[in-house]
């Protein structure tokens, strides 16, 4: 019995170990809630009521913002199946003068918003963005229940470039203006 515990207690432990740290994008469907246990967090301290000026698109921001430059950025949220970082505030954003698959007359793609159609230009008509808390830490609620936002709105975002080794962007984002139809 003792040993039997004590294999027990030895695997539950390495299954933590392996567990602790590791993050995971599970994808969501857009009809699936986000996570009910995250903390209560306020999103309308991120919600702007009028449009910032001096929104630049995707490509454009790609193309000449500097890392830790000051931005505003405008694009739809999408670019893949499943655009969003399960339980963060975070997700992808598409240049707006690609078409999503809802775009295009007939076109019956179950997932608009992942632009499969144009496929071959979203490496480089693409961002992400992850809404940071004023030290600078990611938001643990998932994007869509903080922000009220889902798949193909346009949002104009105000935040912070940032460039990795490959020179990809990710916006460190601290406000957000959701562009009606």
């Amino acid at each position: 019995m003792k040993k039997s515990v004590s294999v027990f207690l030895c695997v539950s432990m390495i299954g933590l170990a392996v567990g602790c740290g590791h993050q995971t994008t599970t994808p969501t469907s857009s009809t699936t809630p986000e996570s009910n246990a995250a903390p209560a967090v306020d999103g309308s301290k991120f919600l702007l009521n009028a449009e910032p000026d001096g929104a630049e698109d995707v490509i454009t921001v790609r193309e000449s913002a500097q890392d830790e430059e000051e931005i505003v950025i405008v694009g739809r949220i999408g670019g893949s199946e499943n655009p969003w970082v399960a339980d963060r505030a975070a997700f992808s954003i598409v240049d707006p003068s690609l078409k999503a698959c809802s775009d295009i007359p007939g076109d019956t793609c179950p997932y608009p918003w992942d632009y499969c159609c144009e496929v071959d230009k979203l490496p480089t008509s693409t961002a992400l963005v992850r809404f940071v808390d004023a030290d600078g830490n990611l938001v643990k609620v998932g994007a869509r229940k903080l922000l009220n936002v889902k798949e193909l709105q346009t949002v104009v975002i105000r935040g912070q470039a940032k460039r990795d080794e490959s020179g990809n962007l990710t916006v460190l984002a601290n406000s957000i203006f959701i562009r009606k139809k």
